[in-house]
């Protein structure tokens, strides 16, 4: 691990430590201690479980869409690569650096980097559309919540739907005029390093470059005969973003308290719109901050540090873990083969 590497892991776990400590420390009480002695550890261990249910239909979506380009990828194999995609994606802004890891664990499943790239972003366009969708009728639902969060909050959540939206009408021109997006692309880049001179931005400009013939290559492979990998990997995103969003549900029922599972529902989709924003790597702060929030509507102020604090063990804290133990298997294939 280099010195920036190293960098990315202190900040991630230095940040989220330090907001978990302040708000531990600043909702603890004489109360905190009987929502602690009559813990459900039952409930504790089913979210756990949600967690690995999670990473299986991660898995299955890749492997059908994968499949419907004609490449046979082990489930084990695609089950090792989500795990150990967590750890880059903890370690990074926007956990933008779980889709090298992926197009890499594909390209090792005999996938061509186009296929292997269209499939990455595939992923991608659909949790953009499940989120924007679900945003939509939170908003629509439960609007009157949502206008009672501070400015900033409203503020962010606009913000991130119109960057989701953004990416999505992107993809679509990228697909639907290929040389014009990949021209405009390459206007942008170049711009770019006019402004900086920086010479690594000439290697980003090569790289887009090559990676952006591959990736329409890899989407006209989806158009022509990967349409069943849309339908799988639309259900699978559907299972998917339920099984995350209703561990916090299940951590609340550890504590004895209601699950408010429609409250619940929307602020994790909150959460979710905003730690996708590339502001810390794997949104540390901006995750606890944003539940802090949300939660202290609905969960007494007693239990909410506990409860933030168990729901970021499970949902950030446990993926460096299993991350780094599945990036060694990696690391072990590649110095015996």
């Amino acid at each position: 691990m280099d010195k920036s590497q190293k960098k990315w892991v202190y900040a991630s776990l230095g940040i989220s430590a330090i907001i978990l400590a302040l708000m531990v420390g600043s909702t603890f009480n004489e109360e905190t201690l009987t929502y602690l002695a009559h813990m459900n550890i039952f409930f504790l261990m089913i979210a756990l479980g949600l967690r690995f249910v999670s990473f299986a239909l991660w898995a299955l979506r890749i492997q059908k869409m994968s499949l419907s380009l004609g490449y046979q990828v082990p489930f084990s194999h695609c089950y090792n690569m989500v795990v150990a995609n967590l750890l880059a994606g903890a370690l990074t802004p926007g956990q933008a650096g779980g889709e090298p890891v992926r197009i890499h664990e594909l390209y090792k499943a005999k996938m061509s980097v186009g296929d292997a790239t269209a499939v990455v972003i595939m992923e991608r366009v659909l949790d953009a559309i499940m989120l924007v969708a679900l945003s939509v009728c939170s908003l629509i639902i439960m609007g009157s919540v949502v206008w009672t969060l501070s400015s900033g909050i409203i503020f962010v959540i606009f913000f991130s739907l119109f960057l989701l939206i953004f990416f999505i009408l992107l993809l679509l021109y990228a697909v639907r005029y290929p040389e014009p997006a990949k021209r405009m692309i390459m206007r942008f880049l170049h711009w770019i390093e006019i402004k900086m001179k920086k010479p690594s931005v000439q290697k980003i400009i090569s790289k887009t470059d090559v990676e952006f013939d591959n990736f329409c290559s890899g989407i006209n492979a989806f158009a022509r005969h990967g349409k069943s990998g849309f339908v799988w990997g639309s259900v699978c995103t559907i299972l998917f973003w339920f099984s995350e969003f209703v561990v916090a549900s299940v951590i609340l029922m550890g504590l004895g308290l209601p699950p408010a599972v429609s409250e619940s529902m929307l602020a994790q989709i909150i959460i979710a719109l905003v730690s996708m924003i590339p502001l810390t790597p794997g949104a540390s702060g901006v995750a606890e901050l944003s539940a802090a929030s949300l939660y202290a509507l609905f969960v007494p102020t007693a239990a909410l540090g506990i409860f933030i604090l168990l729901w970021r063990l499970i949902m950030f804290y446990l993926n460096i873990v299993f991350g780094f133990i599945a990036t060694m298997f990696i690391f072990k294939r590649e110095i015996t083969t």
